[in-house]
């Protein structure tokens, strides 16, 4: 990879029961204590890996999200997690909340594959956003905030609903959204797909990497709060009752693959909605923490990502300051290259440096 803005290169290395899924890393989120935190879109599982080395984060451990939280399928059956972030002692995360189109298998017949085209199926674990507890390293079903004995912290997702969730019954008669989502239009083909994830101020922003409307990214923004023990709920803004936000982003017509914070600055991974090579770009969306609702933003270019042919798509990003010592972002990849894979477990990420 020829590219201006690559520092250099860290190599990731996995425990042998997640071989085959370290080409789909999806989501990454680095701590202030050097923990690398993980989630595949294939798995229901949150990985951990340590800085061992300047360059090499190894000592794999793996949280089963069943162990904190009832799932609503069985746990081999994909979140699809993709994003992960961090705020107050909490680690949320997020699935895809989409629809999925059956793919083509080789060992099938035409038929068989033109029959499975036609198969698009929700899956529910990918509507869990949800959080856990994180403290000192480690991931707890519920423990006391480690400021404030008297607050219990505990696990939790979103309500669930025939629907998927709260947050997708809020949105099915949205007049920007709620035509996709009734269509029921899979997420890689410009349906509804949450792809990022962002956590401030009690505030979370889901980006989406689609639908794209007329080259506009669209941004979710939400507040929870806790109803049933293990079960939150949507917290209402203002006095109109909206239970969410929209913002609305210029990325040149792409779509949201992550979402990190530099300092009260939204950085954006951008890249194409459909399953196809195309540009891979880095956005600053400046004091994205207090952003309006109803407006139109057009955040600053700051990086372009190389990508490959059929190969190479950016799809995790985390800010890299700390360690790196420069304004950096670490870089995973969706498809890695074979020159990637390093014996057989460990993958080589990216780390750039950007204005």
């Amino acid at each position: 990879m020829s590219n201006q803005y690559l520092l250099y290169q860290i190599l990731l290395e996995f425990d042998d029961n997640f071989v085959k899924y370290r080409k789909d890393i999806s989501a990454l989120l680095l701590t202030w204590d050097n923990y690398l935190w993980l989630g595949s879109d294939e798995t229901s599982s949150i990985e951990r890996l340590c800085l061992l080395e300047p360059q090499k984060f190894a000592a794999h451990k793996q949280f089963r999200v069943a162990e904190f939280m009832n799932l609503p399928a069985p746990e081999d059956e994909e979140i699809d997690i993709e994003g992960i972030a961090y705020s107050d002692y909490y680690l949320w995360f997020t699935g895809s909340h989409s629809y999925k189109r059956k793919k083509p298998k080789p060992k099938k017949s035409d038929l068989e594959n033109i029959e499975r085209l036609a198969r698009i199926v929700p899956e529910k674990n990918r509507y869990i956003l949800g959080r856990i507890p994180l403290v000192n390293g480690e991931l707890l079903k519920s423990c006391p905030h480690p400021k404030n004995p008297d607050l219990q912290l505990s696990a939790g997702k979103l309500e669930l609903t025939c629907q998927g969730n709260l947050l997708m019954n809020a949105l099915i008669n949205d007049v920007h959204l709620g035509d996709f989502i009734q269509a029921k239009i899979p997420g890689k083909e410009n349906g509804f797909d949450v792809e990022g994830i962002a956590v401030i101020q009690n505030k979370i922003f889901l980006g989406l990497r689609g639908p794209v409307l007329r080259g506009w990214g669209v941004m979710l923004e939400i507040e929870l709060a806790d109803s049933t023990p293990g079960n939150l709920i949507l917290k209402e803004f203002g006095e109109d009752g909206h239970r969410y936000k929209k913002h609305f982003i210029f990325l040149n017509g792409l779509g949201i693959r992550d979402l990190c914070w530099d300092g009260e600055d939204l950085l954006i991974l951008a890249g194409p909605t459909m399953d196809l090579d195309g540009p891979v770009q880095v956005y600053r969306l400046r004091n994205g923490v207090n952003l309006s609702a109803n407006q139109l933003h057009k955040p600053e270019l700051v990086l372009e990502i190389p990508f490959g042919k059929g190969e190479e798509h950016a799809e995790g990003m985390t800010l890299f300051n700390n360690i790196a010592g420069v304004p950096s972002i670490l870089v995973v990849y969706d498809s890695p290259a074979k020159s990637r894979l390093v014996g057989d477990t460990g993958l080589i990420a990216d780390v750039f440096t950007f204005g």
